[in-house]
Formats: structure tokens, sequence, C-alpha cells
């Protein structure tokens, strides 16, 4: 098939719930493509020389390689290609924002055109793997003398423990969550991310010989001085950021019908009934705010909606999941954000807000939200769920002397995720603040790989496959 052919095949979409049934369960919305979809949209692939969207891929996936596999049927091969630099390509296949990573790279999406469905075609063959009950992972090494602990199950611990258990590094991971998956599992709601999908990489994991230890909080059930005694010879803090950033506004934290985004996620995720009442009021512009949103709706809240402090444009969540939210009879108010919070009696009853217009760019590279005064107005709610970010919390490293970035994160060698204290190494979200789970997986690799040569006496910095450049992202 010549260039041309190719550029004139319209971009394959998958089969979705009707939104109407969707807002009534948690099920996935998104339905995988069949065979022959899978096939026609690889063809739209122009196997560019220079391919952008490898470039785009945090992970580095070689994605003209698995997609040319794949319009050839070879399932198997293709997913295999993808395994060769991704450890978990079910979930990154879900829940990456893709148009700001691979897809947003691809030629086919420059200027009115539409990007090739890198995420839909890598969900493809995994989904074909399982149908056709075909091993998904390869036999690790025997373990040896060493071994690692793992603090948190998160994509990051995850990868992490994978790279190294295949290498015959014994791991434990320890998890202060009933649950594994970190916030893959607590806070991304199941009609993104099925839990099937975790607990088929939990379940590889554990048969690769991964110690799993779930409800265990390292810096208070054991501290990492323990874990030294206990014999690990270096250990991975991959806690991720879970704490909620707050709005900081007088009242937020005592007034009843205010909660927060990933504390309500987690809850919710977690099995407990909460009733957010019939108005909710979300802040927010990223995937969080808007799985804040969306579960709401399907736990019963009627009118729900969102206030963004900048405009459409600025907006850092998907696309798809902007998309879903206003099927679904979700409003954003854009350039609005609260100021105060009004209750009787203890309880939520109004939110104050302003109104905001856009100014010069930020460090963000986002254009700065100014305040318009004297454009103050009210909005009736029964709940307000600030999502504004999250922080990390350092409950882990309790005793232990460790640099720290000036907004919280960990201070790592940016290239070999090292700390300040030699045998600890970090990645994911408690490095890079809230990022995707590829850029997690992706630094899962390079910890693994740095741990391995420092466990060897040998230099993290030389003869090594992977590095990190957390400036590059």
């Amino acid at each position: 098939m010549k260039a041309k052919e190719r550029m004139a095949i319209a971009r394959q979409m998958p089969v979705e719930e009707t939104p109407a049934e969707r807002v009534k369960n948690f099920d996935e919305i998104v339905a995988g493509y069949s065979e022959a979809t899978a096939i026609l949209e690889a063809e739209r692939c122009l196997q560019c020389k220079k391919p952008t969207c490898r470039n785009g891929c945090p992970i580095h996936n070689d994605i003209p390689a698995f997609i040319k596999l794949l319009r050839e049927k070879q399932f198997e091969d293709a997913y295999w290609k993808i395994r060769e630099t991704s450890s978990m390509p079910a979930i990154c296949s879900r829940v990456c924002p893709h148009e700001f990573q691979c897809e947003g790279a691809c030629v086919r999406g420059k200027g009115k055109g539409q990007s090739v469905a890198i995420g839909m075609l890598e969900r493809y063959l995994v989904d074909w793997m399982v149908e056709n009950d075909k091993p998904m992972s390869k036999e690790c090494a025997l373990p040896g003398n060493k071994k690692v602990a793992i603090i948190g199950s998160g994509p990051a611990g995850m990868t992490v423990a994978y790279h190294l258990a295949h290498k015959g590094i014994p791991c434990t991971i320890f998890e202060s969550l009933p649950v594994y998956g970190g916030m893959l599992t607590v806070g991304i709601p199941p009609f993104r991310l099925p839990r099937d999908i975790i607990n088929a990489e939990i379940d590889a994991l554990k048969s690769c010989g991964v110690t799993l230890e779930t409800n265990v909080t390292i810096g208070k059930d054991k501290t990492i001085a323990d874990l030294r005694a206990e014999g690990f010879d270096a250990i991975f803090n991959g806690v991720g950021a879970h704490a909620s950033r707050k709005l900081g506004l007088d009242n937020e934290e005592n007034t009843e019908g205010v909660l927060h985004g990933v504390d309500y996620l987690r809850r919710v995720n977690l099995g407990e009934e909460l009733n957010l009442g019939k108005k909710v009021v979300v802040v927010g512009g990223g995937n969080v705010a808007i799985d804040v949103a969306r579960t709401s709706l399907r736990l019963g809240s009627e009118d729900v909606f969102i206030l963004y402090r900048r405009s459409r444009d600025e907006m850092p969540a998907s696309v798809a999941e902007i998309h879903h939210l206003e099927e679904e009879g979700v409003r954003i108010e854009f350039l609005a954000a609260p100021v105060q919070i009004h209750s009787e009696n203890g309880k939520l009853t109004r939110v104050e807000c302003i109104r905001m217009e856009l100014g010069e760019p930020d460090d963000s590279g986002r254009c700065r939200p100014v305040v318009q005064e004297g454009s103050n107005f009210m909005i009736e709610a029964d709940s307000i769920i600030p999502a504004i970010s999250q922080n990390v919390d350092h409950t882990s490293d309790a005793g232990v002397d460790v640099d720290l970035m000036s907004w919280g994160t960990y201070n790592t060698d940016a290239r070999t995720l090292q700390t300040s204290v030699p045998y600890i190494f970090a990645g994911g979200d408690n490095v890079l603040g809230p990022q995707t789970a590829a850029k997690a997986v992706y630094q899962g690799k390079v910890a693994a790989e740095s741990i391995e040569l420092f466990l060897n006496g040998k230099n993290l910095k030389e003869d090594r496959e992977f590095l990190c450049d957390q400036i590059d992202w």
C-alpha cells in the first residue's frame, strides 16, 4: 500500500457504551478493536524512517515495529516487541494520555490530520494475548543472594520488581494499602482501568517469586533501618504522590461536605460508600478532577460540574476523558476559582467563586490566571472536591536524612535515580510529581538497572542500557 492510500484511511473509532448506559455502572467504557479494525488502523502507520512517535513515548517503545508486525497478523511477536521495553502494556495502553505522548508526536496528527491510534493498537495486542491464552511473561532467573525492598506497589515499584526478578534479584514489595497497585488501583476508576488488568500484573510478579505484603506502612510499621536490619541490600522508594494538595481556604479542613480528590477516589475504590449529595463542585482540570466528577455521577449525584481557573486549551486532562465527561452531562465552568466556603452548622451550603482571565504564561508554559476583581459569584453545593494536584507523603523516610527538592520530591541523580543515601533509589511520582504511568514505568526500569549495578559494585553511569534525564520530561 502506498503512502497516499494510507493517508486516505480514516482513524478507526472504538465502540463505546452510550452515556446513558455507562453512568449507571463502573464497567469499562471503551471496547477494544476487532482484528479487522486493528489491522486497518495499523495500515494508517507510515513507518517513518525517523519515528517521532517513539520519541514521544516515555518508555521509548518501538512503535513502528510492533505496528508493522500487527498488520502482518504476527500478533504474538508484536506483543513481545512491546514487552522489550514496557513492563505493563495492558495498563499503559488504557490510561496513558496518548495525545500528549506517542500519538501527540505522530506525524499523521500534525495540522488537521488524526494520529495513528497507537494506544488502541497496543491494547488490542494485549487483549489478543489474553483471549488466546498466550503466556504473557517470561521465566525469571534463579534467585541470588542479594535482596531488595520496594516501598509501594504502583507502576514504578511493580516495574522495579519485574526487572529485578528477571535478573534473579529477590524483591519484597511493601504496600501500605490493603490492595496492590498504588494509584492505579485507588486513584483510577474501574471504568478507565478494570481491576482484572492490575491483578494480572500482580499475579505475574508473584509467579516470578516477588513477595508482596499489604497493610505495611514503612516509617510506621517498619522503618528503613528495620529493612536494612532484615538484610535488604538496597531499597527502592516508589510511594508516589498520594497526599492531596489543599486549596488553602478558611474552614476547608473542618466543614462537612469538603473532601479532596485523591482521598475521595481512594475511599470509593476501597469500597467505602460515600454520598456527596445532589450538587457537587469539583475543582481542577486534570484527570483526577474528571475521575472524581464521573465517579460521583455514578454514585448518585445529579448536578456535577467542574471549576477550572484556566481555559479549555490549558486543561492538562486527556482530551478523551474531557469528551466523555461532557457527554455524561458534567459542565465545566472555565476561568473560575473558589475563594470561600460557606456553611451552616458545619455543613457546606455554598461556594463563593471569582472569575479569572488569562495573563502571561507561567513556568508551566500555560497562561497564568489573573483574578477579575469584583467578579464574585455564589454556587449552591452539597459537596466540593478540590482535585488540584498531590504532594509526596514522607512517612516512609522517617529517621533517614535524605535530600529533598524544594517542592518535596526526592532529590535523585537525574541519570540513575540514586538518592543522597547510596542504597536508596526513588522513582515515579515521588520524583517527578504527579505524572503518567508510562513515566513511572520508565523510571522503574532506570532504577532497576541502577540497583543491579549497585548490588554488583559497579559504576552506575557506565555500561548500561537505560539512563534517565528528568529535565527532558
